[in-house]
């Protein structure tokens, strides 16, 4: 019996023979729909993290849809995400990204959570030459491998200890002895490093340095050694869990220093919520917060107005890892819209071109792909809440030292 095809299908069999594949029914031009892999630790330790990316994703999606979608050329396309739960298993988030390349078909990819899921995804997406936004990798070890399509919204480990240390060194001059617990993973441990750093350079003494597993719920026996030092400034570094595990044991253990700095749990509300007075005067650090403002040509238009749809929808402040999601989809949306076209090298090529203002504040990429034109708030908890002690320029209080 003699098989008679539609036209329709016969003219896909002749483009699929010549390779003009791009163009076939099915792909994001011809459905008006662009779709974005987000491979998150949506289950497992790392779930609390996972959900601020996609609290700010969800917005940044939002809010382009309802104005319309993204400009490709003279065409407004709507915007989708692709989440894929990788477990908080690094591995796994590697398996994932491969399976939104490959099998899912997504235009562009939005990073893993964190430097270490970052610098194992990555291998794959430059393989496919896919453009990838990293909200949360700040440790030049994930930008340093000479990979072209990959561009971070985070400045390096160092911009966050560099002025924190300067400010300790001007305003308490007496603290000389440093501790550092690390988490022994690749963001954790590289600021844990830079601190090492950062302290030395001052002429600080660091007595205790020691890394502590990836799972470990019982840190007494490392909080005892650093008791037994006296510090005059304990730095430790983590996820939120681990963090928040840290200081309720250094209370248990009556463990007080002037100066207690972590990174990067303060920056969460749940982190004040969950350890009450004992959060009190623990400083920290990161790339974003919602008392910077800006005015900008994205989506959002300001930080404050994102602030205030932030909190329209989700009925609280955002925080700096909400808000680097959000601008991870702003940035590669200005990278579209710039380029005219989905093609993947040209809109690689539009963001290591880019030079804007955002919402987040200026966003341009060096030449590994790392952002290098933010200047990192320092704050500390005090009476409840984070409050500014560093840049000046939206300064809301002074460093408070703790026991003496």
């Amino acid at each position: 019996m003699t098989s008679i095809l539609p036209r329709r299908a016969l003219a896909a069999i002749a483009m699929l023979a010549c390779g003009a594949v791009a163009a076939l029914p099915g792909t994001s031009m011809a459905q008006g729909t662009i779709r974005i892999g987000a491979p998150l630790p949506i289950t497992g330790p790392l779930s609390p993290e996972a959900k601020k990316l996609q609290n700010g994703m969800n917005l940044w999606v939002e809010t382009a849809n309802k104005a319309g979608g993204i400009k490709v050329g003279a065409k407004k396309m709507k915007v989708e995400i692709v989440y894929v739960d990788y477990q908080s298993n690094t591995p796994r988030a590697v398996q994932a990204t491969e399976k939104l390349i490959t099998q899912d078909k997504v235009d562009f990819l939005f990073s893993p959570f964190g430097s270490g899921a970052a610098k194992a995804a990555s291998s794959v997406s430059e393989k496919y030459e896919m453009p990838t936004i990293a909200a949360t990798a700040s440790s030049e070890q994930v930008y340093d491998q000479g990979y072209k399509y990959l561009f971070g919204v985070y400045t390096p480990n160092q911009t966050l200890t560099e002025p924190l240390a300067d400010l300790v060194k001007k305003q308490a001059g007496g603290v000389q002895r440093v501790a550092i617990l690390a988490r022994n993973d690749l963001f954790p441990l590289a600021i844990a490093q830079e601190m090492e750093k950062s302290a030395k350079k001052r002429g600080m003494n660091v007595l205790y340095f020691e890394k502590y597993a990836i799972g470990t719920l019982d840190h007494a026996s490392a909080l005892s050694q650093i008791k037994a030092v006296a510090p005059h400034w304990i730095f430790a570094t983590g996820y939120i869990n681990d963090l928040i595990l840290i200081k309720k044991q250094m209370s248990d253990l009556g463990i007080e220093a002037p100066v207690v700095t972590m990174v990067a749990g303060p920056a969460y509300k749940e982190f004040v919520s969950a350890l009450g007075k004992s959060a009190e005067n623990v400083t920290s650090a990161a790339w974003w917060h919602p008392a910077v403002r800006y005015t900008s040509k994205d989506v959002f238009g300001s930080t404050e107005n994102f602030n205030k749809m932030f909190h329209a929808k989700y009925g609280t402040e955002p925080d700096y890892g909400e808000a680097s999601s959000a601008v991870s989809g702003v940035v590669l949306q200005l990278a579209i819209e710039a380029a005219g076209t989905l093609d993947k090298k040209a809109v690689r090529d539009a963001l290591a071109k880019m030079n804007t203002m955002t919402f987040f504040g200026p966003i341009k990429f060096g030449p590994t792909g790392q952002v290098v034109s933010l200047d990192p708030p320092v704050f500390q908890v005090q009476k409840g809440r984070q409050v500014v002690i560093l840049p000046a320029g939206i300064k809301q209080g002074d460093l408070q030292l703790g026991v003496k």
